[in-house]
């Protein structure tokens, strides 16, 4: 709660690149279960923040059982649930209802975890997801690289009719500016190879990473601490959460705001403004 009141949500003084003032602001967090958020006060965030779409992950809990503090006036809200209780989920808050919204990547494995929502809006696609986490001991690497192919080709397909803003939490930090042990983690979970190059090659195919690209050399800019080991006070984090936008969006983007004050989670929420 207190970190809430240090933090002017509303505020954004960059401009698109022709001195466009932002009108449309996005925010995604990955709230690590969604009673216990709310037990701290998590909820707050979206009143304070008052964006015109959130996007959550890991809300851990089937739709049915959502306690009713979940609903905000004023947001149309939808919901991914996993098969598993107390596993994976995303949600999507929305203050303007979208043309269509449809569940999952396509593939009955996959959609079963309540990993992506896409929201069609007039001017874009949203995408809002929460991708496989490559596991302990990397048992699950292979489940990932199979995950990135089929989004890759969402996006690619979206891509094609209307530019996408994708965001959430992509369980990889890309390059080594990204951590703060690059040298010690290249066998974990979220910072091999395979995953690293999966986020290349992404990005190869007209998506830009807007953090970077505002802030390319920006060090110790992160989105996930371990809850162990004090991490986020020492600020030993790593950050997997992003905005990934169409190239040609590049023009209405004002900022891309890391929210590290912000508790609640073991992540931080992300912001993006844009001028649309």
């Amino acid at each position: 709660e207190e970190s809430m009141a240090d933090t002017d949500f509303s505020s954004c003084d960059k401009t698109t690149p022709d001195g466009q003032k932002w009108n449309f602001k996005i925010s995604s967090w990955n709230i690590a279960g969604i009673r216990a958020w709310l037990k701290k006060g998590g909820i707050n965030y979206i009143y304070k923040d008052q964006p015109d779409i959130l996007t959550l992950q890991e809300t851990k809990c089937p739709e049915k059982k959502l306690p009713l503090e979940v609903k905000v006036p004023g947001y149309h809200t939808y919901w991914l649930g996993s098969e598993k209780d107390g596993y994976a989920g995303v949600a999507l808050y929305t203050k303007e209802k979208p043309i269509e919204i449809k569940y999952g990547i396509g593939d009955k494995n996959f959609d079963k975890e309540g990993r992506l929502i896409t929201a069609e809006y007039e001017k874009f696609y949203l995408v809002a997801t929460y991708v496989v986490n490559a596991g302990q001991g990397l048992k699950t690497l292979n489940k990932k690289i199979e995950w990135n192919k089929l989004f890759e080709e969402h996006l690619k397909s979206l891509d094609a009719k209307k530019p996408v803003i994708l965001t959430g939490d992509l369980n990889v930090a890309h390059k080594e500016i990204d951590l703060k042990n690059p040298k010690t983690n290249h066998k974990t979970a979220g910072f091999t190879p395979e995953e690293r190059e999966g986020m290349t090659q992404l990005l190869s195919q007209g998506f830009v990473d807007t953090f970077r690209h505002f802030y390319p050399d920006k060090e110790e800019a992160y989105t996930f601490w371990s809850f162990m080991n004090n991490a986020r006070t020492k600020n030993i984090g790593w950050r997997l959460d992003y905005f990934i936008v169409s190239e040609r969006l590049l023009p209405n983007v004002c900022d891309n705001v890391i929210r590290d004050k912000v508790l609640g989670s073991d992540h931080c929420p992300i912001t993006l403004f844009l001028h649309l």
